[in-house]
């Protein structure tokens, strides 16, 4: 089985709290510092896998302010 990266990771698990509800639209994610002691990886599997949830429309960021879970609507 073919072992998936750490940005795949992230991104999959950063979904999964979306669809539990665990992270609701509105919601600030932890900060860069804090997610990448959570999944103790370097910062950048972190900022991939972020940018790939903002891609796909889950997550927005504002420069200075963090990332936050969009709505959906």
């Amino acid at each position: 089985m073919p072992r998936i990266s750490d940005r795949q990771r992230i991104a999959q698990d950063i979904r999964n709290k979306i669809a539990s509800g665990e992270y609701k639209p509105g919601d600030k994610l932890p900060s860069l510092r804090e997610l990448i002691a959570i999944y103790d990886v370097s910062a950048e599997p972190v900022r991939s896998a972020l940018l790939i949830l903002q891609a796909e429309g889950l997550l927005e960021g504002h420069q200075g302010k963090g990332v936050y879970v969009t709505d959906p609507k």
